[in-house]
């Protein structure tokens, strides 16, 4: 859809029908010009980004991709520079300066003016994963002796400079948080009435260094629209919106997928990161899988006897190995997944250890009666069928005891436990199955 778009609107400036385009473009969300410029020749980009409205334009530029800004920022006059950052908020602004080469920065903050300048120095002087980087210092403070009234003259005076108006600040003289009003809340109350009766004193905050997962985690688990951020002595510095809360639990979630297959995160999309760096991320992993395999191989060269003895040993292994693998990363997969809404944590790990092992006490029995049954009709060997459904139970059980202890002692280390996913717990589980398998068949056989 995007892309038919993106060609009706490279005829019309093929046409030169600027009017059509104008009007098309007006009435389009941001999000969807921005989505639409990342798919138009680069040539066509500084001429349809100057045919919006101011305020639109500036909205876009906040949502297009690094590439397309940098281009427009080189091909943009000092003065455009300055209308479209100054119609930026904080934090969209610092984002922006933040990808920046150097070259770029300093023409940027040279054409703004010292307010909006001294506002993204601030927000850029916090490490990258903290809350203080991803907060915006526009919003709307009230103080506690004002009147209803009062307040809503204020919110009027500074709506325009502030991000997000559904949830205002109560602060003292110092910036000190005192307390938050919803703007639901003002409306319904008497004009006369002050501030500091009507205001909910529970401060809910999260302070400048606070890691910005942790900041999404809990705007999730309060269910706020904004959350403030105060640094060490209380003091109001900025808010966290929620579509920045949702851009931080998507990047998460990103990242925590390419570790659980086996690839190192990239900050970059798929198309953006080359051919060589799509390499490097997953050759590592794949180097390390590799070698680690090769334990297998050796524990197999243990049983050559068992193999000459009975020849039926060799046709299991592969569905023992998948049994064994699924298990594990089935139940790395629900672990990983609740440490990272922090439904478990580490206090839980013997209380999840017994519950994986009430549930592969089932899986086992259900999966090692299925095999046994197939084996023995379809093949009519009992003591076959027999070896292979104790081996199922054992490795079912073990699978899941590797599986979800691994991603909790990664975590009790101080690494991501998706590091722990499906690629590695299933190598460990391959050997230990091979292990399992050939211990209870020699034995069985006397071999």
């Amino acid at each position: 859809m995007q892309v038919e778009i993106a060609d009706t609107i490279e005829n019309l400036l093929k046409d030169k029908q600027y009017s059509s385009l104008r009007s098309a473009l007006a009435e389009m969300n941001e999000a969807d010009i921005a989505a639409i410029f990342s798919q138009v020749k680069e040539s066509s980009l500084p001429l349809l980004f100057r045919l919006l409205p101011k305020d639109l334009a500036a909205d876009t530029f906040a949502l297009m991709d690094t590439d397309g800004q940098e281009l427009l920022i080189r091909g943009f006059s000092d003065n455009e520079i300055k209308e479209v950052f100054d119609e930026l908020y904080v934090d969209d602004a610092a984002d922006i300066v933040e990808e920046m080469p150097a070259n770029v920065v300093k023409r940027i903050l040279k054409n703004t003016d010292s307010e909006m300048r001294q506002m993204i120095n601030e927000i850029l002087k916090y490490p990258e994963d903290s809350a203080g980087s991803l907060m915006t210092t526009d919003y709307i403070s009230l103080r506690p002796e004002m009147t209803v009234s009062e307040a809503i003259k204020r919110i009027r005076r500074t709506i325009n400079d502030a991000e997000t108006v559904y949830t205002c600040y109560i602060t003292d003289d110092n910036r000190k948080l005192l307390g938050y009003l919803s703007v639901k809340t003002l409306l319904l109350s008497q004009i006369d009435e002050r501030i500091s009766d009507i205001m909910d004193k529970t401060i809910i905050c999260v302070h400048t260094l606070d890691d910005k997962e942790d900041v999404a985690k809990a705007m999730n688990k309060y269910d706020f629209v904004t959350m403030p951020v105060v640094d060490d002595e209380g003091r109001l510095v900025g808010i966290v919106t929620f579509d920045d809360a949702i851009d931080v639990m998507q990047d998460e979630a990103t990242e925590d997928i390419e570790r659980m297959a086996a690839i190192s995160p990239t900050e970059e999309s798929y198309f953006k990161t080359s051919d060589f760096n799509h390499a490097k991320n997953r050759i590592l992993w794949l180097l390390i899988l590799m070698l680690s395999a090769a334990i297998t191989g050796t524990i197999l060269t243990r049983y050559d006897e068992a193999f000459q003895a009975v020849k039926e040993l060799v046709y299991f292994i592969p569905m023992l190995m998948s049994v064994g693998g699924n298990c594990g990363s089935q139940s790395s997969t629900m672990i990983i997944r609740g440490m990272s809404v922090d439904e478990i944590r580490l206090k839980d790990f013997f209380r999840v250890i017994f519950t994986e092992f009430r549930i592969s006490i089932i899986i086992s029995v259900v999966l090692s009666l299925v095999n046994g049954v197939r084996i023995w009709l379809m093949q009519g060997d009992l003591k076959i069928a027999v070896v292979v459904s104790l081996s199922i139970l054992c490795i079912v059980i073990i699978s899941q005891f590797i599986g979800c202890t691994l991603p909790m002692l990664a975590k009790k280390c101080r690494l991501d436990p998706a590091v722990m996913a499906a690629p590695l717990i299933t190598t460990i589980v391959d050997a230990a199955s091979i292990l399992i398998y050939f211990n209870i068949a020699t034995r069985f056989f006397n071999i």
